[in-house]
């Protein structure tokens, strides 16, 4: 072997180290992301358990036959003052949020309509007879 020494291109390996860096930094967010994601989906099934004595839940409007407008307010966590709900059908049991009456799989219900950020209060859910007893607008 001669003296010869093996060049290694010094951008070749900047940027190789920036990759190995910026995978270990993606890696991290990517799970404090799901751990606040896991905490946001515990706050949300606390919400839909509400206690009767401390949220204020009422059906404040029916827009057209399949929505309602709903007040909910919480003074642990969100106070929604003119929340849209949309008609829908129980995929699992639950608690009426207005009655407290109990409801089961495959029951009508009224419950907040999706978007993002998803509500807090995103898996509560309201009885459609009680719903439906409120003149539409």
């Amino acid at each position: 072997m001669s003296g010869q020494a093996i060049g290694i291109d010094p951008w070749l390996q900047t940027v190789g180290w920036l990759t190995k860096l910026s995978a270990a930094t993606n890696a991290r967010a990517r799970d404090t992301q799901r751990a606040g994601e896991k905490v946001a989906k515990r706050l949300r099934a606390e919400m839909d358990r509400p206690q009767h004595a401390d949220v204020v839940v009422s059906v404040i409007d029916r827009p057209t036959s399949s929505t309602a407008t709903v007040a909910w307010c919480d003074p642990r966590a969100c106070r929604y003052g003119d929340q849209v709900w949309r008609a829908s059908i129980a995929r699992q049991p639950g608690t009426c949020a207005v009655s407290g009456k109990s409801i089961g799989r495959g029951d009508a219900i009224y419950r907040p309509r999706a978007c993002r950020p998803s509500p807090l209060n995103a898996s509560a859910m309201i009885l459609a007879a009680i719903v439906e007893d409120v003149p539409r607008g």
